[in-house]
């Protein structure tokens, strides 16, 4: 009896015997059912693997939100008291470069800042004080110029607010309060 090449022990798809076969079969002689093959165990393998990554990954995001909650954000200067008119506003960034926000002036001595981001879909949001609020143009979303809670559209969640100071003549953002539903 002599050893054979277990590759070899497959039938062939046509039934021919192996010496009949074309050239290429002789040379590639694995069939797509035991090409595509995966044992259980290597299915669990990448199973297990792909979940610790998943799980990692969440405990990555929590630790980078714990991180920023215990960080105080800076105080930042916005602008003098005398540079915006009531009713003026004025886009500035903050805690961040890649934050936009927006300073409404509503009276004499009334401020409200907000991030600039709908809730919805990141679109910016666009202060209209003569009516009392934030005009999403994307898709006809309106916030509450005074909470920032959302009216109107496919908004369901509240802006963002920046908590400001006034100090002397000049207001400063001082730190931002995440909206909640």
């Amino acid at each position: 009896m002599t050893p054979q090449d277990p590759d070899r022990l497959t039938v062939p798809p046509d039934g021919q015997p192996h010496s009949e076969q074309p050239r290429w079969r002789q040379d590639f002689p694995i069939e797509w059912a035991q090409d595509a093959y995966i044992s259980r165990r290597d299915f669990t393998r990448f199973m297990v693997l792909t979940s610790l990554a998943f799980v990692v990954g969440q405990f990555a995001i929590l630790f980078q939100n714990f991180l920023r909650r215990l960080g105080q954000p800076p105080r930042q200067e916005i602008a003098g008291i005398d540079e915006l008119p009531p009713g003026g506003t004025r886009v500035f960034h903050y805690p961040d470069p890649r934050t936009p926000c927006i300073l409404v002036r509503l009276g004499e001595s009334a401020f409200v800042a907000y991030e600039q981001q709908c809730t919805h879909l990141a679109c910016p949001v666009i202060p209209r004080p003569e009516t009392g609020h934030l005009h999403c143009p994307c898709h006809e979303g309106l916030f509450d110029l005074f909470t920032g809670r959302p009216l109107a559209g496919p908004p369901r969640r509240p802006l963002a607010r920046v908590r400001l100071e006034l100090q002397g003549s000049k207001i400063y953002a001082v730190g931002v309060e995440e909206a909640l539903a």
